[in-house]
This record gives structure tokens, sequence and C-alpha cells, in this order.
């Protein structure tokens, strides 16, 4: 059974109006956006930006949107912020069913990478799939997919396969494909190129001079050129 939604209040929008209105719809606090899919059009509809950053606290949260009067089940499927002060700037909200299955991304995250023995023998951890693309009842959408990687070893490749999908969760990635993470050995040639900047500062004074070199032997030589 699907869980209940998180409520959201929203109202429609008047499209007329251009890019002015929407800024002035943002200077007011509000959040411009389109409802579609389902069996219904495309409706253009705006919300408090306060609410609307609660509502969406957890990722993959279904939203139960009051509009008219009515209910309707809506869940992200687009967000557009702005650059720099990374406020929201626009939403697309998809409308579903809650007994059908849909798709949907989801954050990958990988835990106890520093207590694994490949990191302590100084080991680098390097995940290459940071989202899976998953199929689940709206309700049953994860905010995010966690897996424990403290037993990886140097040269271990992790691989989608190997990760446990949440209850009536599907991934639909290809499983024995997608590289989630590997843990590569220590940078050698970073620590080489340290031991040669060393031997060559031992052997090149810090004045620039070979060491062991006579300091003279120039003026030396300009006396012979001079006889």
């Amino acid at each position: 059974m699907s869980s209940q939604g998180t409520k959201l209040d929203v109202v429609g929008r008047d499209p007329i109006g251009g890019s002015r209105a929407v800024r002035r719809l943002r200077r007011s606090g509000r959040v411009p956006g389109v409802l579609y899919g389902g069996e219904g059009g495309a409706v253009p509809i705006e919300m408090d930006a306060r609410e609307l950053r609660l509502a969406l606290a957890a990722r993959g949260a279904v939203l139960e949107l009051q509009l008219g009067g009515e209910a309707t089940s809506a869940v992200l499927q687009h967000t557009q912020r702005h650059p720099v002060r990374g406020e929201t700037m626009h939403v697309d909200l998809l409308r579903v069913d809650l007994d059908v299955r849909i798709h949907a991304t989801v954050a990958l995250e990988l835990v106890g990478g520093e207590d694994s023995p490949g990191a302590k023998e100084g080991g680098v951890l390097e995940q290459i799939t940071r989202e899976v693309n998953v199929e689940a009842l709206p309700g049953d959408i994860p905010e995010a997919i966690t897996h424990d990687v403290s037993g990886m070893q140097i040269n271990d490749t992790l691989l989608l396969g190997a990760l446990s999908a949440p209850p009536n969760v599907t991934l639909l990635d290809d499983l024995e494909e997608t590289v989630v993470a590997n843990l590569s050995p220590p940078n050698v040639d970073a620590d080489a190129e340290d031991d040669a900047i060393e031997q060559e500062t031992a052997v090149v004074g810090e004045d620039g001079e070979a060491a062991g070199s006579d300091g003279d032997a120039p003026a030396e030589a300009a006396d012979e050129d001079a006889s």
C-alpha cells in the first residue's frame, strides 16, 4: 500500500504576461510550475516557495496537491534552480496514480568508505554512479538508496548488481555493466614525483648552484682569459 503524500497547496496561474510576470511572482515568494501527465492536460500553477521547500525535503516524496478544491497526487519531475543562490525557480510536477508503478531517478549514497581496508591502505574510492533509475509505486520510491562499502579492498570494483534494492523497488539499470565505484591503488606517480623533487633539491643548492661547486671558479676563468 502506498504511503500518504505530503500536502501542498497550489493555485492555477495565468501564463499570459511572460517573464516579467514570472519575475514579479518570484519576488512575492511564489514559485511557478506546471502540472501535467495522467488524464489531464498541462496546467500552469504556482505555490508558496517555503511550503514547496518543506514538501520536497524528502526526495521522491509523493505530493498531494490541493488544486481547485480537489486532491491530485503528483511527483516532482524537474526542478530549475538559480545558478548562484540555489533558489527554486520553476518546477514540473507529474500526475501519478498511486496504484500504478512509475519510473524515477533516485540518489545513490555510499557509506563506510573511510573504514574500508583499501582506504586505510591509502587507496582512493571513486564513486562513478550517483543516481539510479528505478520502478516502483509512487509511495514506495525511496529518498535514496544506501550501500555499505566498508569491505572494499584496493582494486575492487562495485557493480550495481551487488546492491540490494528496497522492498517493492526494481532497479532498471544494467546490473552487470553499471559500475558504481572503484577503489584504486594509491597514486604512486605522485609519490615518485615528490621523491624526484626532493632528490633534485638535495643536489642543487638553494642559490641554484650545483652542490660542491666553487663559487670563485667563474672569476678564475675570467682572469685566465684576460691574461
